[in-house]
């Protein structure tokens, strides 16, 4: 059973950073597509960033309202998966999720709270 637990989220003003990180613990998230979604109150949760399994390129991709802003990416002990966030603006606070899928089973975690305000 792998379950999944993101870190990093918190209060940034308009034009700050912040780094989100996705650890597997039951695994190494290699082998899984990974992605981040995210949903802000009131609204339908959104995939904005995915990563494919090692074995497949770790090719990604990145949703258009956040094109240019956000990286994700895996480290090189492939045991967490990373979403960095650059130029934050207020539309973009909402909780964040990490999701996990392989062979049929999927992942998620229990979300990070990010609010970009001044």
């Amino acid at each position: 059973q792998v379950q999944l637990v993101e870190s990093g989220g918190g209060l940034v003003q308009p034009g700050g950073s912040l780094t989100l990180s996705c650890a597997a613990s039951g695994g190494a998230l290699e082998f899984y597509t990974v992605s981040w979604y995210r949903q802000a109150p009131g609204k339908q949760r959104e995939g904005i960033a995915a990563i494919a399994p090692v074995p497949d390129g770790e090719q990604t991709n990145i949703a258009d309202s956040v094109k240019g802003r956000f990286t994700i990416s895996r480290n090189n002990a492939k045991i967490t998966v990373t979403l960095k966030m650059n130029s934050l603006k207020p539309e973009d606070s909402a909780v964040y999720y990490c999701h996990a899928q392989h062979l049929g089973y999927e992942y998620w975690g229990q979300g990070t709270q990010v609010t970009v305000s001044s």
